[in-house]
């Protein structure tokens, strides 16, 4: 028997109405699904805790949406775990499959039948008084912001690259992306749209108060600095849009791509990122109305 990990959004009751109905699917179709201790309780089913359940599972469902597979990550972060995500939020680039597909998607999971994407995690040390030792270390799928935690505050942010001086930035926030976080924040910042298979650094400023700001990218080797400057003591760095971290004036935070950690993920025949671009952004779509 096939055995799949699952994690679900317990606050989304159309996720938990799906995994009741893909725990039956299992039990019809040869697959048993192991669920995390919370998820356990929640559907009244039998789990393991966490430290088993990160053993035992190869690969693992997420239901629910974008916000969801980022914890699920997080949750997963350092081990071999693949990810396949079902979508039930809005525009989800990371959660690839609808509802009404998850089960045709699921035969193909369990024949083997897709191919493993590796995605870049983003690795950021936030130094205070110490500079060879980290007050934070942190790992993130999407993106690493430094904004104000008040509303309408201009920051003066300094930019180093690979610790040379690069410019200090007049703006309302950073935004620092792996190419999987290049179609979440920084997107609606102005920046561009990089495939999750490349190996490259995202750096998006937000509202910059500048005629010559613009998103820059760097590569897998290079390291972004970012030095808040002022005397503003309202700064938060957010991981992933999900955890906060408080930041102040002449903090350093060091961005980079990991070298240890990946999240891998599920690429399924026939659907690869730039048909999810397509689709969610409707890109063609208009063209292809007109023809028909």
């Amino acid at each position: 028997m096939k055995e799949l990990g699952m994690i679900i959004n317990l606050r989304k009751p159309e996720a938990v109405n799906m995994a009741k109905k893909l725990l039956q699917w299992g039990n019809d179709n040869g697959c048993k699904f192991l669920l995390p201790h919370q998820e356990a309780s929640a559907l009244t089913t039998a789990g393991l805790s966490d430290e088993e359940w990160l053993k035992t599972v190869k690969i693992a469902i997420v239901i629910g949406g974008d916000g969801t597979f980022l914890r699920a990550a997080r949750y997963v972060m350092g081990t071999e775990i693949i990810l396949h995500g079902v979508n039930l939020g809005h525009l989800g680039f990371l959660a690839m499959s609808r509802p009404e597909e998850i089960e045709q998607d699921l035969k193909n999971i369990i024949e083997d039948n897709f191919e493993i994407l590796e995605r870049r995690v983003l690795k950021c040390l936030v130094f205070r008084d110490d500079l060879t030792s980290p007050l934070h270390k942190i790992y993130a799928l999407n993106d690493i912001v430094l904004s104000s935690n008040s509303i309408a505050r201009l920051l003066q942010i300094e930019i180093d690259f690979n610790e040379k001086f690069f410019c200090v930035l007049p703006t309302d926030g950073v935004i620092v992306s792996t190419p999987t976080g290049s179609t979440a924040y920084a997107l609606s910042a102005g920046g561009p749209i990089i495939p999750p298979h490349m190996d490259a650094l995202l750096l998006a400023p937000l509202c910059a108060h500048t005629l010559y700001s613009r998103p820059l990218m760097g590569s897998e080797n290079d390291t972004i600095n970012l030095i808040p400057r002022g005397a503003s003591r309202d700064l938060m760095l957010t991981q992933d849009g999900q955890l906060a971290y408080e930041i102040f004036p002449g903090d350093k935070i060091d961005v980079r791509l990991s070298r240890t950690k990946k999240i891998r993920t599920v690429n399924l025949p026939g659907r690869d990122f730039l048909d999810v671009v397509r689709e969610k952004l409707g890109w063609g779509l208009k063209a292809a109305m007109a023809s028909n």
